[in-house]
């Protein structure tokens, strides 16, 4: 483990959501946020109406920039998120999860809490120096974000449909000439 639990499961929704926005986008309507949600173990208030949908594809930008610039600007964005969400660090234990953050009052919106959450989880990030674990995919024509928490740090592909393609397209060139 890179980092500790809470933090690698805030990171993978919050590249999750960064990546939702791709085409085809993954989240259109109110059941893929309650589905979002639910797989990614959030507590608290949701709304699950269209008002949380849009506020959500509205927090996608934001997160984007903050997974994928370098480290010191990366601490700015935190700095503003977590102003902008009245973070309060508290240590809260819940659903089978030992001790863990929470940032943010349960009766804040879900994108105010997933904003603070993923601002604190990127505390940890810039604090190790790990900001090189966030990065682009590297198949050419996708912007999806990678999370590598790998040991050797060897991910280059959000998906496995990107590394799979890119290991096709190497083949035929292999093949080719």
């Amino acid at each position: 483990m890179v980092f500790t639990h809470d933090t690698e499961i805030v990171l993978a929704a919050a590249v999750w959501l960064v990546n939702s926005a791709q085409e085809p986008d993954a989240l259109t309507t109110t059941d893929d946020v309650t589905a979002f949600y639910v797989e990614n173990g959030y507590t608290g208030l949701h709304t699950g109406d269209v008002a949380e949908l849009e506020e959500l594809r509205t927090l996608r930008p934001q997160l984007r920039e903050l997974l994928t610039v370098d480290r010191d600007a990366a601490a700015e964005v935190v700095n503003r998120m977590l102003s902008d969400g009245d973070a309060r660090p508290q240590l809260r234990r819940h659903d089978g999860f030992d001790w863990h953050l929470h940032a943010t009052e349960d009766d804040q919106p879900l994108a105010v809490r997933i904003a603070v959450e993923t601002a604190m989880a990127m505390v940890d990030v810039i604090r190790a120096e790990e900001t090189s674990r966030l990065g682009v995919c590297a198949q050419d024509d996708c912007e999806g974000i990678v999370l590598d928490l790998s040991r050797n740090r060897s991910r280059r592909f959000c998906s496995t449909t990107c590394g799979n393609r890119a290991a096709v397209a190497a083949y035929r060139a292999r093949r080719s000439g």
